[in-house]
């Protein structure tokens, strides 16, 4: 290594949550020795939470009298001037620390290393690479631990024995390029699996060590989307990358196939990262049946319990205002639509359209013609499509199944297959959930099928 690069190998401890620094070390390192040191409690203006005190034995009494960020900035700025940025999870370190220059309008910017990243690649094999255990496997001694100038040391001796391993030079040189992304990606994702990771789009799966998903994503270009999150420096992103160690995919060919996918993932695996889409709400159907003496009722129920509904909706209120105009449009009557419950005549204060059917003054006959009429635009309504969209591969297309308004899933069909009917799709189509949330990815679609002949095609 070059004996004129310098380096500033770094540590901070932090309030938590809100990331304020509540102790920093810096140590100068000119490959050799060490040339100057700054260590200095921080006062956060923040309450540090016990579960922090307990981690690292700083409590607010200590840092009470303590500097705030501010009045070190000019020390941090002077000793990390001209060198190389250095921590054990650097984008962790460097990100603090530049919001805390942001918040006093300091545009931070060092070159970054991350000696959790040069360890994976100059000491491969090892069960794990914190830095405790990391540090106990090289039989490197830590005082203080969890508090930064403990921490700091450690990171120095550390990289004293990174800069001695075969390759180094190359490494160091390799990690320090503008095209490498080794300083932006999670400290434990190595590099070669989001290298392999497609421009396609898809959905992606952030996993942990223990290979749990963590967050799942959708994306018009998988890699793209996916190094995104290691530029957000947000504490949850930060957090979100922290923990990543293994990313997986799975192409859609469209986007509108990847959103679909994207919520049935959210909703099978409750990602922790994912805070939306994770609700399964209630569904409420509305569906018809007939009386002993024939009279054709229309009601709402549970969906769960309705095997033909002829709409559904995701709340008791939509359902019933909709029923309320079709009883008033098709000119029905409140106690069959189940609007007024256990009464003999209907007396509904503001339906005033029955014809009589339930004072025996209309015959069945012509209630139920009417009726037919609701019936037939209830369906109408729901509208039974397919939407055809890109398919994986330039071999296949993918499409989506609406039917009786309810979205059946979505599937992937050769180009060259002979499909007659839409009925023979269902053998290729992956069955998924009808939810609120599908309802409102599929709803500008259906809204605008016939404006789409293109791509929407009625099924049989």
């Amino acid at each position: 290594m070059s004996q004129h690069q310098i380096y500033t190998i770094i540590d901070v401890e932090t309030t938590g949550r809100s990331n304020k620094i509540t102790e920093i070390s810096i140590f100068k390192f000119d490959g050799e020795t060490i040339v100057d040191e700054f260590t200095s409690l921080v006062n956060p203006n923040a309450l540090i939470p016990t579960h922090i005190t307990a981690l690292t034995g700083i409590d607010n009494a200590m840092v009470a009298d303590a500097p705030t960020f501010a009045e070190i900035a000019q020390d941090v700025l002077n000793i990390t001037k001209d060198s190389i940025f250095v921590a054990h999870n650097v984008n962790f370190d460097y990100n603090v620390i530049r919001n805390e220059f942001k918040a006093i309008d300091i545009d931070f910017r060092r070159k970054k290393l991350c000696t959790v990243r040069l360890s994976r690649a100059l000491i491969p094999g090892l069960r794990s690479y914190s830095l405790g255990k990391l540090c106990k496997s090289l039989s490197i001694h830590i005082s203080d631990r969890h508090r930064a100038r403990g921490d700091a040391a450690a990171t120095v001796v550390l990289f004293q024995l990174l800069l001695t391993k075969e390759d180094a030079e190359a490494t160091f040189k390799q990690f320090l390029t503008k095209e490498s992304k080794e300083a932006t990606l999670p400290p434990h994702l190595p590099s070669k699996i989001f290298d392999d990771l497609p421009t396609s789009p898809g959905i992606y799966y952030f996993k942990n060590k223990k290979g749990k998903i963590i967050y799942v994503g959708k994306a018009k270009n998988i890699q793209k989307r996916v190094l995104s999150h290691f530029y957000n420096k947000s504490k949850k992103e930060l957090d979100l990358c922290r923990e990543t160690a293994d990313i997986d995919y799975e192409l859609s060919g469209s986007e509108l196939v990847a959103l679909l996918m994207e919520d049935a993932a959210i909703k099978q695996h409750y990602p922790r990262y994912n805070v939306a889409s994770k609700r399964i709400p209630k569904r409420f159907a509305i569906f018809e049946y007939a009386d002993r003496r024939g009279v054709r009722h229309l009601a709402i129920n549970d969906a769960k319990v309705i095997q033909d509904p002829l709409l559904i909706f995701y709340n008791i209120r939509d359902a019933r205002t909709y029923m309320e105009r079709l009883c008033m449009q098709f000119e029905l009557c409140p106690k069959y639509c189940h609007l007024q419950e256990n009464v003999q005549e209907c007396s509904h204060f503001m339906i005033q359209s029955c014809q009589g059917i339930c004072k025996n003054e209309e015959t069945v006959e012509n209630y139920n013609h009417r009726v037919q009429q609701a019936v037939d635009y209830c369906k109408e309504s729901s509208q039974n499509i397919v939407i055809k969209q890109k398919g994986r591969n330039i071999h296949e297309e993918a499409f989506i199944i609406v039917k009786n308004g309810l979205y059946l899933g979505y599937g992937f069909i050769d180009n060259d297959l002979q499909i007659s009917h839409t009925d023979e799709l269902e053998h290729h189509l992956i069955k998924q959930k009808d939810n609120i949330d599908v309802q409102r990815i599929l709803r500008k679609v259906l809204v605008n099928a016939k404006l789409q002949a293109s791509v929407v095609f009625g099924v049989s």
